[in-house]
This record gives structure tokens, C-alpha cells and sequence, in this order.
């Protein structure tokens, strides 16, 4: 009698339902592969967060099983988390030659040597049960890759992030022949990405960009110009350093990851510059300003990227100018909107000649459009789907778009982060769910800082904070001195004499209805110092001040 065949898992601890830390799992009986392994940037309310990455317990749970991390394409939504990953555990890591050339200085400054396999498009490597082969597809960053995943429940491909793009700056159009032939063997399950979903038509290709920039810099033979985009966006830069080099202008690059991105596809062929086309930022002095373009990082508006700086005054060695052009050559992430609106309106302030999108065609998305989507659907041909890459209006109208085409509306699941899509044979359902969520990284502690530990730092935000500074005799537990009220945040002491003297007499009153009692319990003195400034101070003033008692026995 033949053995039952175990049933696939298919299990996203990111990216469904938020932007970002995208990872996807693949568990069959004993063998479990990652698919990508990113981060998410911090939300406003996140006060002090650096990075939010996923939740890995699940894995590292399961560490015996796991085979390797499959990495798509190099952005940080799907490579940033990798160095927390591999500290908790010692995985194989595969990817394309510039997905990992890109980890390299992430790998050094965390201080990881991880085992990591180049890998070839048509290429079909084997972990555990499953055979892995990458296709070719592309997107706003060199060597992307979709996945075909041939598990023992079936052929399931991962479209990774793609657009159709017939006319790539770098290297070959998305290999639709591949996605046909494995369409037309039977595809079990697809996961493909939604971001662009809600737009119709298809996505310019990125060398349409070319003629536009060309034009700016036509158009600006005495003045300096100033491009942001993203670090990883190497076909964007190569045409920005093409037309520095049509018009006899030197290219200065700053912000570190832009460097680093730089520094990596020159040396593996994925950027030329020509010689001496380059300067470092301290000689920029010397050089007039229709000699001169500067291609810098910020496209978002991050407070420590350096196009923020420079437009805060705050750069060291750039400084804006009277007649600058500067060119925003990137759509803003859902969220950010407001901070790039910020450095724009500083960078006008300051006289510059600020171009973004919506103004002109400065950013092509890398992100695939209704006709290309249903184009990858019609060649896949799948038995089910599940969307991924998106909030869940995304994921909602990319099914939507599934059933248009002809798909059954129970062969399309909507999950969450921690779902788990159980896959047979014939069917497939959603069963359970695992651990999952968000971890936040701030400074070099990751994972020590929760919601409790953010609704502190929200409440200082907000409204300040008041120390309470009581000493105590310990063997009477009578007051010796104090109480002393010293104010953070919360009004401005010198103005606000009489409102602080009727706290220190709340107070006082407080801790006079303690000794009554006779209670010298430090605990119970502190809830009540509490209780009573908290109500009286939100009588006063309507605010909500973290109130920290401190109760000193000598």
C-alpha cells in the first residue's frame, strides 16, 4: 500500500497584510525552506525604532529542519532581517550573484560567516524534499528572481517582486517562456506579489527614464543637479551617470548605502562608471557647479539619510544652493509621505529647484500593473493562490482580479502573518497558525523593546514626565526631606511656580494619609503619590503625565 504523501505547509511570517519583512516558509514532514528574509522601516508611532524584522520563533523552534533561505532580489524588504536570522541560526543562504554581493558588508558588520551558494537562473537545487529553480524576472533591482518550488504536493511558484519590463537596462527580459512551460506541467499553488494590483495597464519599463533625465540635464547647463534615489536601483544610477558623462560632469555618490551599493555592482559588473568619473564628497569644493552631479540616498525622507541632512543644514560637506536642481526619483512608501513633503518644502526654502514625481516622470515603479499580473496568472495557470506583498486592500482586489480570470473564489486565500495554508494533493485549506509578529530592533537590542516599552516612550512624547523625590528615616519611615517635584517635558517650571507647589502639596497630603495608616509599604506609598498627582494634574491641565516616584530610605 503506498505511503500517504505529507501535505505542504505554506506559512508567511511577513508581508501579507503590512509592507515589509517579507519571508515566506515551505514545510514538508522534516524539511523546512525559507523564502526571503526582510525587514519593515519603523511607523511614527514606533518612537526610537530602527528596524522591525519578523518574529523567527517558529523557525528557530524548528531549526533542525531548516534547509536554507532562498532570497529572491536584493532590497531590504527581502534580505534586511537575514543577519538577526542567521544568529540565531547557521542556515545556507542562496541567492543571485548581486542579492549577495549586497549581504557582504551586512554579513561583516554583524560579524556572521554564513555559507552562501551563487546562483544561476534555470538552475534546480535540492533542499530536502524540495528542488528549487530561480527564473529570471525583472524589477527596480538587477538579478530578481522568481521561484519555482517542485515540493511532493505539487509545483508552487513565488513570483518574488516583478514587473514585464521587454527592455531592461541591465541583462535579459523576464523569461515568460519558463513560466509558460511550467504553467502548461501544472502549477499547484502561486504566490504572487500585489503591490501595483490596484492600477491598470502595464508599468513603463525603466529605460524610458533615460530620455527624461537626458532632458533635465539639457535643460540645466549652469546649475547643479542633485538626483535621490534608491541605493539599490543600479539601472537608475547607470542612467544618471550616462547622461553625467554626456555632459561632462563629474558624479559625486553620498549616503553609506548608497557607497556600498555602488562600491559592490562596480566590482561585479553591474554598473560602469568610467574612470575618473567619480569624486569623493570633500572635493566637491573644486569644482564649479555645472561640473557636478550628486546622486545621494533619502528618497523617503529618513531623518539620517543625506538628502534629510542636507536639507536641514546638517551635512557636513553639502550644502544647498541658490539654483540647485534636485530631482526626487522615487514614489513615496504608503506612510512617508509627510516627511518628503518636509525635506521638499526645506529644500525650496533654501532655493533649490525641486523635482518629484507627479511633476515630472522622474521614477518608473519595479513593481508589476494589472495587465502584466494577469499576464503571469495566464501563463501559470494555477490550481490556487495566494496573494502576497500588500496590505489587505492589496491582496483583496489581486483576488478579485484571480476570479475575473476564472479562478474559483475558494482556491484564492487571503492570510495573515502566521497563517498556515495546508496544501494535499486535491486541495488546500487554511489550518491553524503559528507564532509570528513583530520584533523591533533599536540600537543594538533586538527584541527588548515592546508595546509596553513604546507606550512609555509615547507617553513622554506626549506629555512629559514628573519625578517625585521623597527621603525617608528607616526606622520610623518618617519624611526627612521632600517631597522635591522635578519636571520633564511637561511645563516649563519657572512659568508654572504656582501649579508645582500645589503638586508638591498634593503629594505631601498623600504620603501624610500613608503615615496615618501606618503603612510604610514603598509600593503602596508610590501607587498612591501616583493616584493623587495623576488626578489632580488632570484636573489642572487635561495631561497625562508619566509619573515616577522615587522613595529614598537613609
Amino acid at each position: 500500500m503506498a505511503s500517504k504523501k505529507p501535505k505542504l505547509r505554506v506559512i508567511s511570517l511577513g508581508g501579507l497584510q503590512e509592507i515589509g519583512k517579507n519571508i515566506t516558509i515551505f514545510e514538508c514532514g522534516n524539511d523546512i525552506i525559507a523564502v526571503d528574509c526582510g525587514v519593515a522601516f519603523p511607523e511614527d508611532d514606533m518612537l526610537g525604532i530602527d528596524l522591525v524584522i519578523p518574529d523567527f520563533s517558529y523557525l528557530v523552534k524548528n531549526k533542525h529542519k531548516v534547509r536554507g533561505v532562498f532570497l529572491t532580489h536584493g532590497h531590504e524588504d527581502h534580505i534586511g532581517s537575514l543577519p538577526y536570522f542567521l544568529k540565531e541560526m547557521n542556515v545556507p543562504v542562496y541567492g543571485t550573484r548581486l542579492t549577495l554581493g549586497l549581504l557582504e558588508s551586512k554579513f561583516k558588520e554583524h560579524g556572521l560567516t554564513p555559507t552562501t551558494h551563487v546562483v544561476e537562473y534555470g538552475t534546480q537545487l535540492e533542499a530536502g524534499k524540495f528542488k528549487v529553480e530561480y527564473i529570471r524576472v525583472t524589477h527596480s533591482i538587477a538579478d530578481s528572481a522568481a521561484l519555482a518550488i517542485q515540493t511532493p504536493a505539487g509545483m508552487v511558484v513565488h513570483s518574488g517582486d516583478f514587473k514585464v519590463d521587454y527592455t531592461p537596462i541591465h541583462g535579459d527580459p523576464i523569461d515568460l517562456t519558463r513560466f509558460a512551460e511550467i504553467g502548461r506541467k501544472g502549477v499547484k499553488l502561486f504566490l504572487c506579489e500585489s503591490t501595483n494590483v490596484g492600477s491598470p495597464g502595464f508599468t513603463m519599463s525603466e529605460r524610458s527614464i533615460g530620455p527624461i533625465f537626458e532632458k533635465i540635464f539639457m535643460d540645466t547647463p549652469q546649475n547643479r543637479i542633485m538626483v535621490a534615489t534608491f541605493s539599490s536601483n543600479i539601472h537608475r544610477i547607470q542612467q544618471i551617470v550616462n547622461c553625467a558623462v554626456k555632459h561632462h560632469r563629474k558624479v559625486c555618490f553620498i549616503g553609506r548605502s548608497m557607497l556600498n551599493a555602488v562600491k559592490t555592482s562596480v566590482e561585479l559588473g553591474y554598473l560602469d562608471i568610467p574612470k575618473n568619473l567619480q569624486i569623493e564628497t570633500y572635493d566637491i569644493k573644486n569644482y564649479s557647479d555645472e561640473q557636478l552631479v550628486i546622486i545621494t540616498t533619502g528618497t523617503q525622507g529618513e531623518p539620517m539619510a543625506a538628502l534629510s541632512r542636507i536639507a536641514a543644514k546638517e551635512h557636513k560637506q553639502v550644502e544647498v544652493k541658490h539654483g540647485d536642481k534636485i530631482i526626487i526619483s522615487a514614489s513615496p512608501i504608503p506612510g512617508n509621505e509627510k516627511t518628503i513633503s518636509k525635506v521638499i518644502n526645506e529644500l525650496m526654502k533654501r532655493g533649490a529647484n525641486v523635482i518629484y514625481e507627479g511633476l515630472m516622470d522622474v521614477h518608473v515603479s519595479g513593481h508589476a500593473k494589472q495587465e502584466e499580473i494577469k499576464l503571469l496568472h495566464a501563463l501559470v495557470k494555477p490550481k490556487f493562490l495566494v496573494p502576497i506583498h500588500g496590505e489587505y486592500r492589496h491582496l483583496q482586489m489581486h483576488k478579485d482580479l484571480a476570479v475575473s480570470m476564472g479562478m474559483k473564489p475558494d482556491n484564492v486565500f487571503i492570510m495573515d502573518i502566521g497563517d498556515v495554508l495546508e496544501v494535499g494533493d486535491q486541495d488546500a485549506k487554511v489550518n491553524g497558525s503559528v507564532p509570528s509578529g513583530q520584533v523591533f530592533v533599536d540600537g543594538l537590542g533586538v527584541g527588548d523593546v515592546g508595546n509596553i516599552v513604546l507606550r512609555d516612550r509615547r507617553i513622554l512624547s506626549q506629555d512629559g514626565l514628573i519625578i517625585i523625590v521623597v527621603t525617608t528615616e528607616k526606622a520610623t519611615g518618617g519624611v526627612l526631606s521632600g517631597p522635591d517635584i522635578i519636571s520633564r517635558g511637561f511645563v516649563y517650571v519657572r512659568e508654572s511656580e504656582d501649579l508645582m507647589e500645589d503638586a508638591r502639596k498634593v503629594v505631601q497630603k498623600a504620603i501624610d494619609g500613608c503615615e496615618m495608616r501606618n503603612i510604610s509599604e514603598w509600593q503602596y506609598t508610590k501607587g498612591v503619590i501616583k493616584d493623587a498627582l495623576r488626578d489632580y494634574l488632570w484636573q489642572k491641565t487635561k495631561r497625562n503625565p508619566m509619573i515616577l516616584p522615587i522613595i529614598m530610605e537613609v
